[in-house]
């Protein structure tokens, strides 16, 4: 049976959404794949429901309902999407093997361009909207229930009246209630603290140097950008390490690059924050993706790294398949 086509009168007026809804689905499973294809429901299940709309709210906030609970419907029986730091484990030996696990589905990036266009946002929204995206939010939003992410997503983030969301979701006041404070407690348990208030000077400065510790393979370099409190960690491997003495170990051994000029890198940006592609050389003298660096800048070197193998994402970010 073919997907019905949706009457253009209707996409002019629900278009301008998209990109917001977007994050919300994201923020909700964790995937932008998986929340490219919840926003494309959510606008046939509004479509198909849309004689029934009567305006008792705005448009917006009605298609937030069907959004939200198009979510729900897709994470009934699924695992949350973490990531390496999120399973519970000591940080590893740079030294060792580099498990992985086929049974998980991680957590991964999203894309600015996916959520931000080219009109200048309300400088205090725009705030809210990229913390609301940042990586270690979404990160913990996966240690709670789908119920709890909605709940969260609703009150806190889109600043709804529990009466609402309870409307929504088709649960009590009560309930709602209940589950934000659950989220809120299990939230202030596993969000980083993040120093983002670095000048967007400082940002160029310490990317050029780590761009240019990669490209000129200076694995000494690189460790100087580090502190011993820095987390690097990279998905489908279940290990993570920390502190820059590790992780200069670990690139060393574990890198397949071998000298200046086998990685090359592109900028981009994800989840607000900045994200490199860096790409191998291959034997044919060819670049061709090798992963994604998402990083968290501190107030004076980097925080955190987290390395996607995953080189579907290039082309979910618009990037070349080879340089």
């Amino acid at each position: 049976m073919s997907t019905p086509t949706i009457d253009d009168s209707f996409m002019v007026r629900v278009e301008p959404l998209r990109k917001e809804l977007t994050a919300h689905c994201y923020r909700m499973v964790g995937s932008v794949h998986e929340a490219e294809d919840l926003v494309q429901e959510t606008y046939l299940n509004a479509w198909r429901g849309f004689g029934k709309f009567e305006n008792r709210s705005s448009l917006r906030t009605w298609l937030y309902q069907i959004a939200t609970n198009t979510c729900l419907s897709a994470l009934r029986g699924k695992h949350r999407r973490p990531l390496p730091t999120g399973l519970g484990q000591p940080s590893s030996d740079p030294h060792g093997e580099l498990p992985t696990r086929d049974d998980l589905h991680w957590l991964e990036p999203l894309p600015d361009s996916m959520v931000w266009g080219n009109v200048d946002p309300d400088p205090a929204d725009e705030a809210i909207i990229r913390d609301s995206v940042r990586l270690a939010f979404v990160a913990a939003l996966q240690h709670l229930t789908p119920q709890q992410r909605a709940v969260v997503l609703l009150c806190d983030v889109l600043s709804w009246r529990a009466k609402e969301a309870a409307a929504a979701l088709g649960v009590s006041v009560a309930a709602v209630n209940s589950s934000l404070q659950r989220a809120r407690a299990q939230l202030s348990k596993q969000r980083a603290a993040e120093d983002t208030d670095q000048s967007a000077q400082h940002d160029r400065q310490l990317l050029d140097k780590y761009v240019a510790a990669f490209e000129d393979y200076d694995v000494d370099k690189l460790v100087t950008l580090l502190t011993d409190e820095t987390i690097w960690e990279m998905p489908p491997f279940t290990g993570w390490f920390q502190g820059a003495e590790a992780i200069g170990a670990l690139v060393r051994e574990q890198c397949p690059a071998k000298r200046a000029g086998d990685m090359r890198i592109l900028r981009t940006s994800g989840n607000g924050q900045p994200v490199l592609a860096v790409y191998l050389r291959d034997a044919d003298d060819e670049y061709r993706p090798f992963q994604l660096h998402q990083l968290t800048l501190g107030a004076a070197k980097v925080a955190h790294v987290v390395c996607y193998f995953d080189t579907s994402l290039f082309a979910t970010f618009g990037l070349p398949e080879t340089l």
